[in-house]
């Protein structure tokens, strides 16, 4: 069978560059239903070291030290974006100007204005996008997502979830780029908090209005020269500099009346200095009938509780296996795990099976702008104290699993506004 062959260019060679480089290539035997051949065409990244990596040892034929011209490459058809936030939006609007698919890493914006201008340039351009939200991507949240849609939980309650690491619990750990407000924009909610909003949305629909609180646990850290390192480098003594963003954020949050937790209220939090947790990004969900919680620390296990009576009230532990998600296409059963790095390829394969023509499964500009508006209103509300309501836009849409006993997925999708079907290219 002859296979379609899509050309890859890669923007920033770092740790994400490389598993969204090996996500690729993974396609080829993981998914090879999908027909295709992924093929590594050019990698751009400023420093020219990196760009020789890209081509000597992650296989790119080519590499250059100027992004435009990946994006300006004939033989590129989808292009991953996994530079620092503060080049997100120039990059993806590029991007969509060039005609180019994009895998971008979030948050694609420093708050939602910017995400927004990325979303007016993909709207016009007609490009498919995906964003990196690859905590959607769990067996183990896949199914918590189906059990919801079932109605298993009933009437959903309330949802708990906090997103709590320690990336950044050393007071010496370098002042790099994420503690400054002109590279990274807002600091734990736009890194962290950013995933838990898409992931709470994703499963429960969309969130209306939200109050916030923050706080910047670790008021000063020693300087790092841009480019020469990461936060993860201790520094001891030297020039310390004030951190410019917040180290914690928590929201008071309320399900809008068109989501499946309609009625629903919730706290989400995230922190990341939290001595402790290393990864440790979670959420409870209850229901009048039941609740289930997750934990990435063990991403292969939900917790599950149905009923209020009986010899097995309580909760049970759920392996992954495969009948949850895209388990089996990594491993044959339960006991055996799936990684993080497992995650991207499935973040991929969505990617390029929308590209194609295929299902529209992926995390999306859209996606990406709901998840901003709700960490810009929570960082807006923590300045002033008050609820905020999220606009939702003219072009607001969420989708509504249904799954039948052999977890066939039928899908629905509710729109506000027709232009959305057109901005979205989701078949109706």
């Amino acid at each position: 069978m002859s296979k379609k062959k899509i050309g890859v260019g890669l923007i920033s060679v770092g740790w994400m560059g490389n598993l969204h480089t090996r996500a690729y290539q993974a396609l080829n035997h993981i998914y090879p239903e999908l027909g295709v051949d992924a093929q590594l065409i050019i990698a751009a990244d400023t420093a020219p070291d990196r760009a020789k990596y890209a081509q000597d040892v992650l296989g790119y034929r080519e590499s250059t030290t100027d992004y435009h011209d990946v994006l300006k490459h004939p033989e590129v058809d989808v292009v991953s974006i996994c530079s620092p936030n503060f080049l997100h939006k120039e990059m993806g609007i590029a991007a969509a100007q060039a005609g180019k698919a994009f895998w971008i890493e979030k948050p694609v914006g420093r708050g939602a204005a910017e995400t927004i201008a990325v979303e007016d340039a993909v709207n016009k351009a007609q490009v498919e996008t995906t964003i990196g939200f690859n905590y959607r991507h769990p067996p183990a949240v896949e199914y918590a997502k189906k059990i919801i849609a079932n109605g298993d939980l009933g009437e959903i309650t309330n949802v708990r979830g906090s997103y709590f690491a320690d990336y950044s619990a050393e007071p010496n750990g370098a002042l790099s780029w994420r503690f400054i407000r002109e590279f990274a924009g807002s600091g734990v909610l736009g890194d962290l908090m950013g995933h838990l909003a898409d992931q709470v949305q994703y499963i429960l629909g969309p969130i209306s209005e939200v109050i916030g609180l923050t706080k910047t646990v670790i008021k000063e850290r020693p300087v790092l020269q841009m480019g020469s390192g990461t936060h993860f480098d201790v520094i001891e003594g030297g020039e310390k500099k004030p951190v410019e963003n917040e180290d914690y954020g928590g929201m008071l949050i309320r399900f809008a009346d068109n989501a499946i937790a309609a009625g629903a209220v919730g706290t989400l939090e995230a922190s990341r200095v939290a001595v402790g947790p290393r990864a440790s990004y979670n959420f409870e969900i209850y229901g009048t009938k039941g609740s289930l919680k997750w934990d990435f620390e063990r991403l292969n296990e939900l917790e599950l509780a149905i009923g209020r009576q009986g010899a097995n009230v309580g909760y049970q532990r759920i392996m992954a296996n495969p009948y949850m998600g895209d388990f089996g296409k990594f491993q044959p059963g339960s006991g055996t795990s799936m990684g993080y790095d497992d995650l991207k390829v499935v973040e991929a394969k969505k990617f390029i099976e929308a590209f194609l023509g295929g299902a529209k499964l992926n995390s999306n500009i859209h996606d990406a702008v709901s998840a901003a508006k709700v960490v810009t209103a929570a960082e807006d509300s923590a300045n002033n104290g008050q609820w905020i309501k999220i606009k939702t836009g003219d072009c607001q849409f969420f989708l509504d699993f249904k799954f039948d006993a052999n977890y066939e997925c039928m899908i629905t999708v509710y729109l506000c506004a027709q232009e959305c079907r057109n901005a979205s290219n989701i078949p109706l």
